[in-house]
């Protein structure tokens, strides 16, 4: 193991299968802090995942603090608290314990049977009242006597703990220097297990956990960090002597993948589909993937054999399901007729969800929680690649990262042995853990627009970008849309800064070209499995006297207003009857399509047709629980490219007055005397979407500070 003396010697090239990420010059920074040291050191490990994945994993360190109550030094250990992200961790993802209080619990401690009263004990060994809960792996850093530990589940390693010649492998691979804990439920007897193992073996560097991780540590941050990067570095090497030496990697290719355009293709065609199976319970959103390494796997003569095993750490199946759900349709199956599709889905669906309802049976206790959801997370489509679905983006895609992990540990344990998954039973006590239930109880309650994906045209900038943001705001995934390149990657910048790369997807979209709208569309099923909410806000305005109005005028405003709301529409509902999950379809109109002004012949006609056409599409998609309203606003001139242009002119004009004047005019000329802003356009759709008026269609309302002339009749 590398010594704090060879820090110089150890480089980003030392390494081929992990990051070596330490800076010297921040460490220096950081000394004498020895909880900043493990944050730094946590984050490095976090950011590699080849070491560990999303979510899973902990870190500790143990240094002296001043007791609050005595002011005399004492022995505080920090750890990961319950929950947390390693990659991301910062000291308020810490819990802080006595640790001379927790090792104290074992004069209480009553055996394997009541491993759960444990947890809440540990609360009675809190040092900073402000910590993050405990986490069930407390303990196991708890009872080693280490400065530095770190819990982590890398795949090289875990492929060699879930091997049935494991022990061995790991005794003849480190030469002794790691010691072998057999598969264990974490818990306070699991870390009196890992201090039983150092006991017995004096010297060693680490300890790995059948099925589940490893162990390893250090006098140091630093030490403990080079420790975890050599061991996993020698795992994944001896993995990689072994690949294909045996035989081939997975049994060999039974079948060829299409190329990536058509398996793009046929997986935003089906994923709607699959995402309204997998909603029967939730509604659940999607995510899609055709990775080379989920490739290799689905496309194998294995697949068949080692999918219905199941995953084997923990951190893999509390994510992905215990198995996952494998096609049988062939990589270029017509996915045209959707009802013949279906048919020939259901019986998949139906038998996964009886084999999971078999397994809750079987293994249930008197005390387990009811059945979750029993369809499936994980859906293998040989040929095209795996969709997940879950209750939020970043879960289904993070249960995509952690079936690849698993993935990689099956073809890991497969070149040195043979591949061992948990038995069922043991998988069952962790997945229906009442600790478990209690983290998923404690989660907060979902937002308004949890599980629902809205597509808003023209969201850029505006009415559009408002909308956008406040759907994201309520929970839902957004896919915003401009036909100005410049302004949507601007928006980009703004979303991905304010949410995050899970809340939205972008697409390039001129809704009077039909590619761009299917674009749009399977830019939906791609990144989020369908759609739910379309809202036709694009737009254009052109105020002309009649004799000035040209064929070219007319022509593009119908275009955009009222072909593109239809062509919208007619693609978005594609998707939600694929779904069956209902949906629904706004159009931002206008005022101009009840109320006569000067100068609008062409916009107020075009907006009369939009208004029209939503209740001939109301009357018509009420059937399918697709309900279609409208949103009328007024002069909404904040952020508008329409306001930015010769339109302001041309109504400033129609009204005799300055263009900087036109918001205090039209405000003036309002029952309540008020500006309209995007934000209350924003409001107005979710007043719609938001669960209140589910059983409301064919309706318009007004949000234009009241104008009597404009009241619908």
């Amino acid at each position: 193991m590398a010594s704090e003396k060879g820090k110089n010697a150890l480089t980003s090239k030392t390494f081929k299968h992990v990051s070596y990420l330490w800076d010297e010059e921040k460490a220096l920074s950081l000394a004498g802090d020895e909880v900043g040291l493990l944050i730094y050191r946590s984050n490095l490990l976090g950011a590699d995942l080849r070491l560990t994945n999303y979510g899973g994993g902990n870190t500790s360190c143990k240094a002296l603090a001043k007791d609050p109550l005595t002011g005399k030094e004492t022995e505080v250990m920090w750890v990961k608290g319950s929950g947390g992200d390693i990659g991301t961790l910062k000291r308020s993802g810490l819990a802080a314990l006595y640790v001379d209080r927790l090792r104290s619990l074992t004069n209480v401690y009553r055996g394997v049977r009541y491993e759960d009263e444990m947890v809440e004990l540990f609360n009675h060994c809190i040092y900073d009242l402000a910590s993050k809960a405990p986490s069930i792996d407390t303990p196991l850093h708890g009872f080693l006597p280490f400065k530095h530990i770190d819990h982590l589940h890398p795949d090289a390693a875990i492929a060699i703990a879930a091997a049935k010649d494991g022990k061995r492998i790991t005794q003849e691979l480190f030469s002794g220097t790691i010691g072998w804990v057999e598969w264990q439920r974490p818990g306070f007897d699991l870390g009196l297990k890992l201090k039983q193992c150092l006991d017995e073996n004096p010297g060693i560097r680490g300890i790995m956990l059948g099925s589940h991780g490893l162990f390893t540590w250090g006098d140091t941050a630093y030490e403990s960090y080079v420790n975890t990067l050599e061991v996993v570095e020698r795992c994944a090497e001896y993995l990689e002597e072994n690949y294909g030496k045996k035989r081939a990697v997975f049994g060999g290719e039974k079948l060829k993948s299409l190329p990536a355009a058509q398996r793009l293709q046929q997986a935003a065609a089906l994923a709607p589909v699959l995402r309204g199976f997998c909603s029967s319970h939730t509604r659940m959103i999607g995510h899609f993937t055709d990775d080379d390494r989920v490739l290799e796997f689905i496309n194998s003569n294995d697949l068949s054999r080692l999918a219905p095993l199941g995953t084997s750490c923990p951190d893999h199946f509390l994510r992905t399901k215990i198995s996952p759900l494998v096609l049988t349709l062939a990589p270029t199956e017509a996915l045209t007729d959707v009802k013949a599709l279906k048919e020939k889905l259901t019986p998949a669906f139906e038998g996964y969800r009886a084999l999971y309802k078999e397994y809750y049976e079987t293994c249930k206790h008197p005390n387990s929680p009811a059945m979750r959801d029993p369809n499936p997370v994980v859906i293998l489509y040989p040929g095209v690649g795996m969709f997940t679905f879950a209750k939020d983006k970043q879960t289904a895609r993070v249960a995509a990262e952690f079936y690849i992990n698993a993935i990689n540990v099956m073809k890991g344990a497969e070149a040195v042995s043979e591949y061992t998954s948990l038995p069922r039973q043991e998988a069952f006590n962790i997945e229906y853990w009442l600790l478990e239930e209690a983290k998923l109880q404690r989660m907060p309650k979902p937002k308004a627009l949890s599980g629902r994906v809205a597509l808003v045209t023209g969201s850029a900038g505006g009415i559009g970008k408002a909308i956008a943001k406040k759907f994201a705001d309520e929970g839902a995934c957004v896919i915003i849309s401009d036909n100005d390149a410049a302004r949507l990657k601007s928006a980009e910048e703004e979303f991905t800064k304010q949410y995050g790369k899970d809340a939205f997807a972008n697409a390039l979209l001129d809704v009077t070209r039909h590619e761009d709208i299917q674009g749009s569309m399977d830019v939906a099923a791609l990144a989020f499995g369908g759609v739910d909410i379309i809202v036709n806000n694009a737009g254009l305005s052109i105020s002309k006297p009649l004799e000035d109005h040209t064929e070219k005028d007319w022509d593009i405003l119908y275009d955009v207003l009222v072909k593109g709301q239809f062509l919208m529409t007619q693609a978005g509902v594609n998707v939600m009857r694929k779904q069956a999950l209902g949906g629904d379809v706004l159009n931002i109109v206008s005022k101009n399509a009840t109320v006569s002004g000067p100068n609008n012949a062409g916009y107020g006609s075009a907006k009369a047709a939009q208004l029209h056409l939503s209740r001939l599409n109301a009357a018509e998609l009420g059937p399918d629980k697709i309900r279609v309203n409208v949103i009328n606003p007024d002069a909404v001139i904040a952020d508008s490219k329409i306001w930015a242009g010769a339109w302001a002119e041309g109504r400033a004009k129609a009204y005799g007055v300055k263009v900087e004047e036109l918001p205090a005019f039209y405000a003036k000329r309002t029952l309540l005397n008020e500006i309209i802003l995007p934000e209350d356009i924003a409001n107005a759709c979710f007043a719609f979407v938001g669960g209140l008026l589910n059983k409301s269609t064919g309706n318009a309302l007004n949000v234009d500070g009241g104008v009597a002339a404009g009241f619908m009749r």
